[in-house]
């Protein structure tokens, strides 16, 4: 697997909880002190544009690495969770790491 496979993934995943910790300080700020409703649409919209991306580059990634369904479910929605994302991209990139230099991960014990 090419390293620009989970360069990308790891780009779009921080790009995407950052832009959901925005988000989320938006929505606080527009519910919670009936302000900044227009920030709020724009930065809901970018969120959402830069999730769908986040998507194809996770899986592209979870293609790649044969990732099994609940896994790659996981990796998908953890985009959605506020703060998921950083732990989830540190764990995919030291698993997936392996793969990008060509060697072959340790088989599952049962």
């Amino acid at each position: 697997m090419k390293s620009s496979v989970l360069t990308r993934y790891r780009v779009m995943a921080y790009v995407t909880a950052v832009m959901l910790l925005i988000l989320c300080a938006c929505m606080v700020a527009k519910y919670g002190f009936d302000t900044g409703e227009d920030l709020t649409f724009a930065v809901s919209q970018t969120h959402g544009v830069l999730y769908i991306i986040y998507l194809v580059f996770a899986f592209d990634l979870g293609s790649k690495a044969k990732w099994p369904f609940g896994k790659l479910l996981w990796i998908l929605l953890s985009g959605t969770i506020p703060f998921v994302a950083f732990f989830v991209e540190r764990k995919v990139t030291r698993e997936t790491l392996p793969l990008v230099s060509g060697a072959q991960p340790a088989p599952a014990k049962a």
